[in-house]
Formats: C-alpha cells, sequence, structure tokens
C-alpha cells in the first residue's frame, strides 16, 4: 500500500485535512505520517523532520509526498537529498492540499498503485474547476482529471428519479456512501442540460445537478469498479433513496401571493417569530502570510465541530430527520467548499469567518440561480454557513425560540437541524417566507405532522398581526382571524388517533396492518398501534450487499421486526428481486424488460439456494420471537408455483404460507389458488401495473396507474369471492389500502385485512369506522360497475357523502386531511 507524508507549515492544518481524508476510508488505511511544524512548536518546516516522515511511511508501493506552501516544498527537497537512494520511489507532488490528500489516502487504502494514486490526487480539482466554469488542460495532463475520464473508458447508464423531493442532499449522501470503497470514477449530468457532466467528489456536486423528481440523469463511470458503482446507484434511484415515490400532488397557492400548503392540518395559534439570521463578518483587513495557514486550520476544526454537533442530532431523532441531518452534516464535510474557503485565507489573506461565509455564499447564490429544487437547497448550504461560522466566533448558533405555551413559528427560513427538533405539542404550525414543496423543511414538517406553509411573502419581515390561521393544504393564512373563523375551527372534526382497533361501524373487524422495511419501521409502527405487519419487504434490508447475507445475519434483521410485533400477525415476504429492486447477489443478467423478466419467486429456479437459506432463517428467527409468523412469496403466476412454495416453507417448519396476488394470472386462477394456501395478500400496485399494461416508473402512464381502475377492481372482487368461498383470509397491502375511501370499496369487495404505511392508519380507521358492511358493498358495487377510474371514485365519493372526483391519479393520494371536513352521511 502507498505512503503518504504530510509536509505543513501548522500542525492543525495537517491533521485536519487528514482526519476529514479518514472518515471516507472504512476498512484497512494506508501509512501516513505528518512533518508539520517545527521541532519547538512554532508554525514552519524541518527537512529533518520530513525524512523521519518518509522512513516512518516506507513501502515497497512507494510513498507520495503533498505540501501546503512554498518553503514546505524547499523543504521536502532538501529531506529528499539527505534520505538519498532509500530503496522505495519516494515522489513530491503538486497536487491541492486538502482535496489532494482526501484522493490520495482514499484511493491508496483501495490498492491503487503509486501513479494511480498520484493521478488521483493530481485531479482532485478537477470538479471545482468545472463547476466554475475555469477551462480544463488537454485531457493527458493531471489537470484534466484521474485516469479513466476519458470517454471510451467509460460505461454509462441511463436513470429516472422517481422520489418525490428529487436528488437533494440526502441522496446525495446516500450516493457517496455508495460509491466508498470502489476503484471507479462516476460523473453525471442531467440528460435535457446543456452544462457539461460533473465528477461526482463530493454531495454539492450531485445537489448542484438540480435533479427533480421525473428527471432523466446519466451517470457515466471509469474504473475497476466501474459496472458496481453504477449498479449501487442505479439501485439506489430504483428504490426512490426510501423515499416516497409517489407523484406530488398540485399545490395551492393562498388568495394573498404563492405561498404554498406543504404539511396539511388547519389550526390558529399566538405567532412567534424566528431571530433574524446572523450577519456577514466583517471583510476589513488582510492577514498576514504567516498566520494564514493556522486560521486557515481554524476551518477544518469548525466544519468538524459542526458535523459531528448534526450528526449526533441525526442519532437522536427520528428516521426521516435523521436522514436529512446526516446529509446537512455532509456538506459541512464537504471537501470542495471546504477548500475555496480555505483558498480564500491562504490566497487573499481573509478571515477564517468571511472566508466561510463568501464560499458557502457562493454556493447558494449559485444554487437559486438554477431554480427549482436546487434553489431550495440553498437553505440547507446557508444553514451550515452559519453554524460553521457561528463555531468559528465562539457562540452559539441561531436556534428555536424557549416557548413553553403553544405557538405559530413564523421564520425567514428553517434550517433541517431546526426543523427536526420542532416539538409538536408545542409548534402548532410552520409558516415561513422562503423554501417550497420539497424543501427540507416541508419534508420535515410532513414527518412530524405539523401544517406547514411556505413561500409566504412578507410573513416574517411584514407581520399583520398576533394571532395566526394556518391552512396546510391550502396555503390560507388569516392574520388576527375572527371569532366566527376559530369557532368554525374549533368545530371542524379531526382525524383521531388509532385505537388499535380496526372496525366498521357495525363492528366488522378489519385488521390495519403495517407495511414495513426494516426493524427501525416496525417500531415505529407498533407505537402507532398497528395491529401487525402485513408486508415485510426483506430485500430493504439487503438492498446494498454485494454479496448474499448468511443465515445468522438474515435472522438478525427479522427478528428486530418479530420482536416489535409480539403475539401479533407479522407477514414476511421472501426476496421480490429483480425490476425496480436489483440485488447485486441475485446475480441476475439485464433484461429488455425487467418487470415481465426473472423477479420475485422467479429468482429461486436460478438461485434455489436464496429461498432455502432465507427461509431457515425466517424459521430460526420466529423459533426465537413469539409473533405469529406468516410468509408469502411474490409474482407467483401458476398454482404449481403456488404449491411448490407452501411445500417449501412447511418443509422449512413454517406453517402458514401464503402467494401475493399481482398478475392478472393469479387474480384470474384465485379459485384454483386458494384452496392451496393459508393466505393472500394483493399486491396492488404490481397488479395495476400489469392488467393496465403501463410501466408504474413511467410517470407519464400515471392515471393508467389507478386502482380505481374498474378492471382492477374487478380481478379484487374475484380474488374476494374465492376467499370467502375457502374460508382464505385476503389481504391487501399496495397504496390502494391507504387510501381512505378506496379502503371502504376493499372492504365491500371481500378484503379481510388492509396493510399500508403506518401514517396512513388513523385516516383509514376513522373512514371505516363511520359505514357499515351494507355500506361498503354498496360502494364496491358502484365502483366495480363504473366504466372509468374517474368514474369509480366520483360514485363511491357520492356514496360516502362528500365528492372527491378529479382526472388526476394522484388526487386520490392526498393526505385525507385535505378533504375531510364534514362526517359522511350513512349508507
Amino acid at each position: 500500500m502507498v505512503g503518504i507524508v504530510v509536509v505543513s507549515h501548522s500542525p492543525r492544518l495537517a491533521e485536519a485535512a487528514v482526519d476529514l481524508a479518514l472518515e471516507m476510508v472504512h476498512g484497512e488505511r494506508p501509512l501516513i505520517a505528518l512533518a508539520a511544524g517545527t521541532a519547538d512548536g512554532r508554525i514552519g518546516t524541518d527537512p529533518i523532520r520530513v525524512s523521519e516522515a518518509v522512513i516512518e511511511v516506507a513501502s515497497p508501493d512507494g510513498v507520495l509526498v503533498f505540501m501546503d506552501l512554498g518553503s514546505a516544498v524547499l523543504s521536502a527537497e532538501l529531506a529528499l537529498e539527505v534520505l538519498g537512494d532509500p530503496g522505495f520511489e519516494v515522489r513530491l507532488t503538486s497536487a491541492p492540499f486538502v482535496e489532494g490528500i482526501l484522493a490520495a489516502i482514499v484511493s491508496a487504502a483501495y490498492g491503487a498503485d503509486l501513479d494511480r494514486v498520484q493521478r488521483e490526487a493530481s485531479g482532485a480539482l478537477l470538479a471545482k474547476r468545472m463547476h466554475l466554469g475555469e477551462e480544463i488542460g488537454d485531457p493527458g495532463s493531471p489537470e484534466a482529471g484521474p485516469v479513466g475520464l476519458a470517454s471510451s473508458a467509460e460505461i454509462h447508464a441511463d436513470v429516472q428519479l422517481l422520489n418525490r423531493d428529487g436528488l437533494h442532499a440526502r441522496p446525495a449522501a446516500m450516493i457517496m456512501a455508495a460509491l466508498t470503497g470502489l476503484d471507479a470514477v462516476l460523473r453525471v449530468q442531467r440528460r435535457d442540460a446543456a452544462e457539461a457532466a460533473l465528477e461526482v467528489t463530493g454531495p454539492t456536486a450531485l445537489m448542484a445537478v438540480g435533479g427533480r423528481q421525473g428527471d432523466h440523469l446519466r451517470f457515466a463511470a471509469a474504473g475497476p469498479d466501474a459496472e458496481v458503482a453504477l449498479q449501487r446507484v442505479g439501485q439506489l434511484v430504483a428504490d426512490g433513496f426510501g423515499e416516497s415515490t409517489v407523484q406530488a400532488c398540485e399545490l395551492a397557492a393562498d388568495a394573498n401571493g404563492s405561498a404554498f400548503g406543504v404539511s396539511p392540518g388547519r389550526v390558529a395559534g399566538r405567532v412567534v417569530r424566528m431571530v433574524a439570521p446572523a450577519s456577514a463578518p466583517s471583510v476589513e483587513g488582510t492577514l498576514p502570510d504567516l498566520i494564514r495557514p493556522g486560521e486557515a486550520a481554524r476551518i477544518d476544526s469548525a466544519a468538524l465541530a459542526v458535523a459531528e454537533e448534526l450528526q449526533a442530532r441525526a442519532g437522536m431523532s427520528t428516521a426521516t430527520a435523521g436522514e436529512i441531518l446526516g446529509a446537512t452534516a455532509e456538506i459541512a464535510r464537504d471537501v470542495g467548499l471546504l477548500g475555496k474557503a480555505k483558498d480564500l485565507v491562504l490566497s487573499a489573506g481573509r478571515s477564517a469567518e468571511r472566508a466561510v461565509w463568501e464560499a458557502y455564499d457562493s454556493l447558494a447564490a449559485d444554487l437559486r440561480a438554477r431554480g427549482g429544487l436546487a434553489a431550495e437547497r440553498a437553505a440547507d448550504v446557508i444553514d451550515v454557513r452559519d453554524r460553521i461560522v457561528a463555531n468559528l466566533e465562539g457562540r452559539t448558533a441561531q436556534g428555536l425560540p424557549d416557548e413553553d405555551e403553544p405557538y405559530v413559528l413564523v421564520a425567514e427560513d428553517l434550517s433541517p437541524a431546526d426543523t427536526a427538533l420542532l416539538d409538536p405539542t408545542r409548534c402548532l404550525a410552520l409558516v415561513t417566507e422562503q423554501g417550497g414543496p420539497t424543501s427540507h423543511t416541508a419534508i420535515l414538517a410532513r414527518s412530524l405532522g405539523i401544517p406547514a406553509v411556505v413561500a409566504a411573502a412578507g410573513v416574517w419581515s411584514a407581520p399583520l398581526g398576533a394571532v395566526l390561521l394556518v391552512d396546510g393544504t391550502s396555503g390560507e393564512l388569516i392574520w388576527d382571524p375572527d371569532e366566527a373563523s376559530l369557532a368554525e375551527l374549533a368545530e371542524r372534526p379531526g382525524v383521531a388517533a388509532f385505537s388499535g382497533r380496526g372496525a366498521t361501524a357495525d363492528d366488522r373487524p378489519m385488521p390495519l396492518l403495517a407495511n414495513v422495511g426494516s426493524g427501525e419501521d416496525a417500531r415505529r409502527a407498533a407505537v402507532g398501534r398497528a395491529e401487525g405487519v402485513g408486508l415485510f419487504r426483506t430485500e430493504f434490508c439487503f438492498l446494498d450487499r454485494l454479496d448474499a447475507p448468511t443465515v445468522e445475519e438474515q435472522v438478525e434483521a427479522y427478528r428486530e421486526v418479530l420482536a416489535a410485533f409480539s403475539g401479533r400477525r407479522v407477514v414476511i415476504r421472501t426476496l421480490d428481486a429483480g425490476s425496480d429492486k436489483p440485488l447485486s447477489f441475485v446475480g441476475q443478467v439485464e433484461e429488455a424488460n425487467p418487470a415481465l423478466g426473472v423477479r420475485g419467486y422467479r429468482t429461486s429456479v436460478t438461485r434455489p439456494q436464496l429461498l432455502d437459506t432465507q427461509l431457515l432463517a425466517i424459521a430460526k428467527a420466529a423459533a426465537l420471537e413469539s409473533a405469529d409468523v406468516n410468509v408469502m412469496a411474490p409474482m407467483i403466476t401458476t398454482v404449481e408455483e403456488a404449491a411448490a412454495f407452501v411445500s417449501r416453507c412447511h418443509d422449512h417448519g413454517i406453517a402458514k404460507a401464503g402467494v401475493m396476488i399481482e398478475t392478472p394470472a393469479a387474480a384470474l386462477l384465485a379459485d384454483r389458488l386458494l384452496p392451496i394456501v393459508d393466505f393472500v395478500s394483493i399486491g396492488t400496485n404490481d397488479l395495476t401495473q400489469y392488467v393496465m399494461a403501463a410501466d408504474r416508473l413511467v410517470g407519464s402512464l400515471a392515471s393508467l396507474n389507478d386502482p380505481w381502475q374498474p378492471a382492477v377492481l374487478r380481478l379484487i372482487e374475484r380474488v374476494g369471492q374465492a376467499g370467502q368461498a375457502a374460508g382464505v383470509p385476503v389481504g391487501v397491502c399496495g397504496e390502494a389500502a391507504a387510501n381512505p375511501h378506496l379502503a371502504v370499496v376493499l372492504t365491500g369487495l371481500g378484503v379481510t385485512s388492509l396493510s399500508m404505511t403506518s401514517r396512513a392508519i388513523p385516516a383509514v380507521a376513522d373512514q371505516l369506522s363511520r359505514v357499515d358492511q351494507g355500506c361498503c358493498r354498496a360502494a364496491a358495487r358502484a365502483a366495480v360497475a363504473a366504466a372509468t377510474a374517474n368514474q369509480a371514485r366520483s360514485q363511491v365519493g357520492g356514496i360516502l357523502g362528500y365528492a372527491n372526483g378529479g382526472s388526476s391519479s394522484s388526487q386520490q393520494l392526498a393526505p385525507y386531511s385535505a378533504i375531510v371536513g364534514a362526517r359522511s352521511a350513512s349508507c
């Protein structure tokens, strides 16, 4: 492994640069020695200390030496003269100090030779220079970037962003984590943009792409691990980065401007204004050359402290907030931004505070200029800027107001770190002048259940009253509302917390279960009093694995979910690999149409040991916990497949085995399938795409991928009738189950349980509690008899007592609180 020597005038600068680089290394680290400062502790360099450092990291693979300023170069050259021939190659590099050290340490850690390590270091500024529009040298020169960027050596993959909030900070951080340890160079560009591709060296490069939901990106990779890199990125994109992939609904603007309601709910309360943002540090004076290295080192220390604080907050927050805070911490660690700030200190004599302010402000301005999603990420950058500057100035960063009584928080903008710490029991609503529907403020407000409105001009800078009524659905804001408005608000019915038992008005039980993908999901669902788990997506535990998980690893993951629902039903789906969820260890080949290829249960034909190993792990986990374990297979199309799966489950000691109804074939054969299984679960997402011949990953076909389509409902009816005849439970675990009106229809079609995201359970329970079985059957008959999806939706809405029309397929997925206003009429 190549050895690394860091020669610097400042020990703090050298230590910070190396610490930053080592955060990117997982596993064995290269030998690294520092020759920083003089023997008596002063700023400067010492040739003897440099020569000692070279000997300390001696390696047959060679040693690469980094230097920060001119006199460091002289000390390094003199040290080599003193050493003579040490028996291994020693090279001095002119690579950028911080960026080069990071690139060198990471590439050396993963076995690159001396030539490659030096090229990686020398090309470390390429992404920054491309971003700033500087002219790049000849392709063969060091400044053109690391080896592997030549187009002839690249492979590429075109992807479409599926997650609602696009390529924001959290997905950017996930991509960087997925690339750790790979010997590959990755570039990215939007297919519809004129800008050149950006090398992926940090999260800000990805954020600058500004990708929205539905945008097409091209990732190009070069190097030995290029194929693996593209595969990992493709998996993340296909999974929507673990975020919602439901198409965003059109958001309403209030009558007074362009305010957006981004988190539903209607409340009123006294206004509390956030304090004004921090002011810019002074630009007066220029620092003497001698103290500039030490001043630059302060930036690394402050940034590291901020990153650690944000990471600590992430560990104490909810899953959604934690992921966003973790991504914000990555901005504080971003090598390119920190390098730009330190360059302003070293070359222009700026103070550390002013340099950080200018560097981060420049990026924020660039993001705003790009508009759209990229502009909404500017607030994250500004938040990190303010926190680093506050640390440098020795003061506490701007924070939330300390209030004991409930309030409506009004701010110019709110950082992710502050939003994540809002207490929903005290903060009734959140209103900001800036931000947009996909800003992290909006995402976190939704996850916390706090009504929120963003982009409300003048609400913070020119408040019009002391009390504010906020409608987080429509974006309506009413200053100092009159008594009639407040009385109407008090009388408006809300959705009660789920009692833990789903049932119709005439007390027919309808178990309401949760869809989960991890132990954390299960624990959150249990807190929300879900009656069990109707879909445990086991593949979500292993999406980032290159090798198949062992039995022990699977047992551990499964036990986390089972432990959260002791004594209650947990339905485990075996690995649903393929199509939009490719798993590297399954070894799938490229297919022209993956949705119709080897996926789900079909992988057990090519890799039978995967299914047997998983069934063994499930049986062991079930024996160690007390949950009621049910196991089902995805993508079943024939009676033979169903019988074979049930038999394999029984062979492993699993008593309750079922199958998913996701294909028209399985639905049409329901009367033959159900007698040989213990239960079935209808996956409405896939069933709809196969019935309507419309890929559910293609946004332009969203109107066809609508579970209200009568053809889909007729097949569900057929399965419900077969279940009643055979006495076999029929569940639904697709998005359709989370829609309150559609839940009524499904109940009338013979479905016996509903599984959904845990946050949707209260609204579904509330709707079911208002209708009896006769009403459910009437709604089901109307939906099945309709000619179109819109007609089905409208007719059911009429039966339930209020309109629910509209042509957008995403409308039926709108938050229930956005449409409930008066109790449904009795049927």
